[in-house]
């Protein structure tokens, strides 16, 4: 990932997506100065990436090396950051604020007016429904590597086979009783050292599971303020006890 340090930084991103804005932050954070460029709006931006082999988000570029967003240790060593030594909460409590999360999405989703399930969310093409099947699903994806399929991309691009509330809620159930059940059993004894088998890079099985939190809980905060923005109070929303030592981004939009 050696590049001269006058070249220029890109970032190629997306609305809405979680990992993309984090990526954004952790570069204004550390004053590196970036290029944007939004894949939506921005007909030149894939056709950018297609030099690297690449199409997906969040990628950062500095002339002809690049590095996946989803990682940032290989983000700061592209831009030149010290990152130090990773902080990660114990597997115990990610997964005391997973079910929290999974809990939560399962209240906020039940208040949602079914009309408004389609309705798409800002300067992104994703309905209201679209977001809450993907909370649920970034969780079902982690159960589904633990089957033994690894993540894929597209796994986090999937579309609900019903976009009806009542659907949506029955998924959100049966994943929070599966993940209770992976605890129960093979989740018990698993190594956590352990190298997942994820499309972005390199992460260790802790790691993986805390994107998945992480991940959850920050398109949960979105769907949150999808219910303000409706002029509908949260039922029993997540405190900042839930999201507090995650490396999420500060904005909830962007």
């Amino acid at each position: 990932m050696s590049a001269a340090l006058d070249e220029e930084v890109r970032v190629y991103w997306m609305t809405g997506c979680t990992s993309c804005l984090r990526t954004k932050e952790f570069l204004a954070r550390h004053r590196i100065p970036f290029q944007s460029r939004n894949v939506l709006v921005d007909g030149a931006a894939y056709a950018e990436l297609e030099r690297f082999g690449l199409r997906q988000v969040p990628i950062v570029t500095r002339g002809e090396a690049w590095a996946n967003g989803q990682v940032l240790r290989d983000v700061a060593e592209l831009v030149g950051i010290d990152l130090g030594a990773p902080q990660i909460l114990p597997v115990a409590e990610l997964r005391r604020r997973q079910e929290a999360i999974l809990a939560g999405v399962q209240r906020f989703a039940a208040q949602l007016p079914e009309r408004s399930l389609g309705t798409l969310l800002p300067d992104r093409p994703r309905s209201h429904a679209d977001l809450v099947y993907h909370i649920v699903n970034i969780v079902d994806a982690f159960l589904e590597h633990e089957a033994g399929i690894p993540l894929a991309y597209e796994a986090y691009f999937r579309l609900p086979p019903r976009a009806e509330r009542a659907a949506l809620l029955a998924y959100a159930a049966d994943v929070e009783a599966r993940l209770k059940q992976y605890f129960a059993g093979p989740g018990r004894t698993r190594d956590w050292t352990e190298t997942a088998q994820v499309y972005y890079g390199r992460q260790s099985l802790h790691e993986f599971f805390e994107r998945t939190v992480w991940h959850s809980g920050q398109h949960t905060r979105q769907l949150i303020w999808v219910l303000e923005r409706m002029g509908v109070e949260p039922d029993g929303p997540l405190g900042p006890e839930v999201f507090a030592g995650l490396p999420m981004p500060q904005e909830v939009w962007g």
